[in-house]
């Protein structure tokens, strides 16, 4: 039988408890949480994989994390500065839908790239949306004009979903492939996720989005 833990006896430390926080303070500059030429977000980073390619692949860049679960969040920070990339490529455990709220200057990040996000389908679970109209608000917000907000999915429903929420925002404009689209047969930025590689060598579509402010 297991008996709840008595209030006067400390918990017991968890492994990740030092996971990486943003600064305290009701506002943070961006620009000092990743050193590079611009500063480019990924919203759910998992375990790493596409931000670690993207640091090899384009030095110059300064690359921001935010990943809600705390193991993920604290792994992938730790071995990027093991890596020697920690100066330029962090990860912290925070909720984007309200770190992003907290980031200042505006117009100051080159590009925002969320990767297969929101896995529930059920109706249910709809007002648990990652990419929604705050979201897009705040990029919008962030992004430096002719700023990139990508978005990749291996599900056509959201696919249409994200295409429909963004194409209707006067602040955005397709950037795909062909004019008027923001369909793109391929991802252009030198770094996959694990679930981009996945989807690729299961032989599943990727449906890719880019839109421009």
């Amino acid at each position: 039988m297991h008996l709840p833990r008595s209030p006067d006896r400390p918990r017991k430390p968890g492994p990740y408890d030092d996971a990486p926080l943003l600064p305290e303070g009701e506002r943070v500059d961006v620009r000092g949480l990743a050193k590079g030429e611009w500063v480019e977000i990924e919203i759910g980073p998992g375990r790493g994989g596409f931000i670690f390619e993207r640091a090899h692949a384009v030095p110059a860049a300064g690359l921001v994390g935010f990943e809600v679960r705390r193991k993920w969040a604290t792994i992938v920070d730790r071995r990027l500065a093991k890596e020697g990339l920690g100066a330029r490529a962090r990860v912290f455990a925070e909720d984007a839908k309200h770190a992003l709220g907290r980031l200042v200057p505006d117009a100051s990040v080159r590009r925002i790239f969320l990767h297969f996000p929101d896995p529930w389908w059920k109706k249910r679970h709809q007002k648990r949306l990652v990419l929604e109209g705050s979201l897009a608000d705040q990029a919008f917000r962030l992004l430096e004009a002719g700023g990139e907000l990508f978005v990749q999915t291996d599900v056509e429903e959201r696919a249409l979903q994200y295409e429909t929420l963004l194409g209707n925002d006067p602040r955005f404009t397709p950037a795909g492939d062909t004019a008027g689209s923001a369909r793109l047969a391929d991802n252009p930025y030198e770094a996959r996720s694990p679930r981009e590689k996945r989807a690729i060598a299961d032989g599943l579509p990727v449906h890719r989005l880019r839109f421009r402010k």
